[in-house]
């Protein structure tokens, strides 16, 4: 490349890639990054999603349903969860498609509480059309003092070490 060529940045291959489904070992874990969640990620949440229940639009829709202050949708829950998973970098380039999940609420969380998940590989192995898999994980979202508050398991079509990675 000369002086004042501009490159195609697209040509150039991204520094972070995902592991392939080849990668991803049934007993592998890692932790993600944290997030504290806050009042306004909550107002935020609510007014996209149309949450208008008292139960998330003050502490006193809270503290009526018997809550010791506000409460956070698990559906924020989850998808700050999800955040967390795609922030680690793991399904850069690799992941596919989210093909479906269980989930479980197991605890409440509130504004102010900072939450991690742990991810665990349960199973993976080759799709019948191959150069890909089928990736099923256990995501336990935990908060700062040890309870899971949720967890789910997520199965993934994920790019294997054969097929083209952009």
């Amino acid at each position: 490349m000369s002086y004042g060529e501009k490159p195609d940045p697209w040509a150039i291959a991204p520094v972070l890639r995902g592991q392939t489904f080849e990668q991803m070992r049934p007993g592998a874990r890692f932790r993600t990054g944290s997030r504290t969640i806050t009042e306004s990620d909550l107002i935020a949440f609510v007014a996209l999603a149309g949450f208008g229940e008292p139960l998330f639009l003050d502490e006193q829709g809270s503290v009526e349903a018997g809550y010791a202050g506000r409460i956070v949708p698990g559906t924020l829950t989850f998808a700050y969860a999800e955040g967390l998973v795609l922030q680690t970098g793991v399904l850069h380039g690799t992941g596919m498609a989210l093909m479906g999940s269980d989930l479980s609420i197991k605890g409440p969380v509130f504004v102010g509480d900072t939450i991690t998940v742990v991810v665990e590989v349960l199973e993976s192995r080759p799709t019948s059309s191959g150069g890909k898999g089928v990736v099923t994980t256990k995501n336990s979202v935990v908060k700062r003092d040890g309870a899971v508050v949720l967890e789910y398991r997520p199965i993934r079509l994920v790019r294997g070490s054969s097929s083209s990675i952009i």
